[in-house]
């Protein structure tokens, strides 16, 4: 996994969230230099959907996205159709993948992600560590 500048806010997409669920000490580490540098920890919340089942059983999942330090990104309208048209430039149909783009995007932030092929496809520009 690539270095990660400690004033980079993050996003997280689902398998980073699963990382963090399989107890990931890079990923953990990472949203936690992060935090400590009082960078964001941002996650579209299309992506807590992803990978939520059982918050009895997810606690790891549940202390980041309920951490103080992370921001939970609403998925409205306005969002919702700027997805949409990210998926339509890029021939791709993960409106949730957009959502994770769209906020790397807003937030001048890094990705991590276990996929960093199709996030590269909705944006070429786009800053991937992946997990």
């Amino acid at each position: 996994m690539g270095a990660v500048p400690a004033t980079s806010s993050l996003v997280l997409d689902a398998g980073a969230l699963i990382a963090i669920e399989k107890g990931d000490r890079k990923v953990l580490a990472l949203c936690k230099v992060a935090s400590d540098a009082g960078s964001s920890v941002v996650v579209p919340a299309g992506v807590v959907g992803q990978v939520w089942r059982d918050g009895a059983r997810q606690v790891p999942i549940a202390r980041i996205v309920s951490a103080s330090g992370t921001v939970i990104e609403p998925l409205d309208l306005d969002v919702a159709k700027l997805a949409g048209s990210y998926c339509g430039h890029a021939g791709t149909s993960d409106v949730i993948d957009a959502t994770v783009v769209i906020a790397a995007r807003h937030h001048q932030a890094k990705i991590i992600s276990s996929d960093e092929s199709d996030l590269k496809r909705l944006d070429p520009g786009v800053h991937v560590v992946v997990c």
